[in-house]
């Protein structure tokens, strides 16, 4: 029997605290205007004391389990895209097994930044296909205010926190008509590492870091480099990318979002945008943009919808489904 993968429900899940643009502007040099001309966010989310990762992450698995009127006791894969992880370790992935209560499926993390969910989703696509495992929760999830620098208007306005999860399943090739995963697109360039990292780590400094990163520099690779891995999934899915319904980016910065679209000819009717009141939120922004899709009725059973991202690495991707 040849399988293939289909997405069975999404869940998102956002901290209750907001940080406007007014209320950063009392804490370093900026202003609403400069923020929202130069990346189009509004406000973001930010996670309470207290409030961790992992936490974020199994409210939106469990918001996804029941979209999907599943049990977690139904799943016996996840895979949590962070960069923001509760511990050193174990894996959030395994912190948020037994959160839920899910038994003794595998388990494990992926570290792409905000290329995470990409990562997570081709993954897991490949673990079910193969037989091994039969449902998958992939989650992205971060609390990336946690390695923020809040003097650097550069890089503390941009992020929040947040988590978004999928609920795949392994079904027949022959079952469910078109809808499944089309094909991923996954590549890193280490050379470009000091575009956008954190100055800390375990082996290294011993301590967490804080964000840093070349804004200017990003900016010129991420256009290039993301409509080139959403060309390549496309052609390797025989799609063009014109064909496609709805356009789900990584929510990084809007001028780039219009960047993207401007250089392949989509419209901007058909983005998914949820940046000007959630920020970049890593590797939860793609589902959690979605997930918003889903819920206000503008992605519809059969959509076909296009993934795409780029994070530190560099890293980048795209993933074609169709809903």
């Amino acid at each position: 029997m040849s399988l293939k993968t289909v997405l069975r429900g999404c869940g998102a899940f956002l901290p209750d605290q907001v940080l406007t643009n007014e209320e950063l502007s009392k804490r370093v040099d900026t202003s609403d205007e400069w923020i929202r001309e130069r990346t189009g966010i509004r406000e973001r989310h930010i996670a309470s004391e207290g409030e961790l990762t992992s936490d974020l992450a199994t409210h939106a698995a469990q918001a996804a389990l029941d979209n999907a009127g599943l049990k977690a006791s139904d799943i016996d894969l996840i895979i949590v895209a962070t960069t923001t992880p509760d511990l050193t370790f174990p894996s959030t992935a395994a912190i948020v097994q037994a959160k839920l209560g899910a038994g003794a499926g595998a388990a494990f993390d992926v570290q792409a930044v905000c290329s995470g969910f990409i990562y997570a989703l081709s993954t897991a696509e490949k673990f079910l296909i193969s037989g091994q495992h039969k449902r998958a929760l992939v989650i992205g999830a971060e609390t990336f205010s946690r390695i923020l620098d809040w003097e650097d208007r550069g890089t503390c306005v941009l992020f929040g926190d947040g988590a978004g999860a999928f609920v795949l399943e392994a079904v027949d090739e022959a079952d469910e008509g078109e809808r499944g995963i089309k094909a991923s697109y996954m590549r890193c360039d280490g050379r470009l590492v000091d575009l956008l990292y954190v100055d800390g780590g375990v082996s290294s400094t011993g301590t967490i870091g804080h964000v840093r990163m070349q804004g200017n520099k990003v900016f010129r690779e991420a256009v290039t480099r993301i409509s080139q891995a959403m060309v390549a999934v496309c052609e390797e899915a025989k799609t063009p990318v014109t064909d496609i319904d709805w356009f789900v980016p990584h929510q990084a910065n809007e001028r780039i979002i219009h960047g993207v679209v401007k250089k392949l000819n989509l419209r901007s009717d058909q983005v998914i945008s949820t940046i000007a009141g959630q920020g970049n939120t890593s590797a939860a922004s793609i589902p959690l943009a979605y997930c918003a899709g889903v819920a206000d009725g503008r992605i519809k059973t059969g959509d076909l919808v296009l993934f795409e991202a780029m994070g530190g690495g560099l890293t980048w991707g795209a993933a074609l489904m169709r809903a």
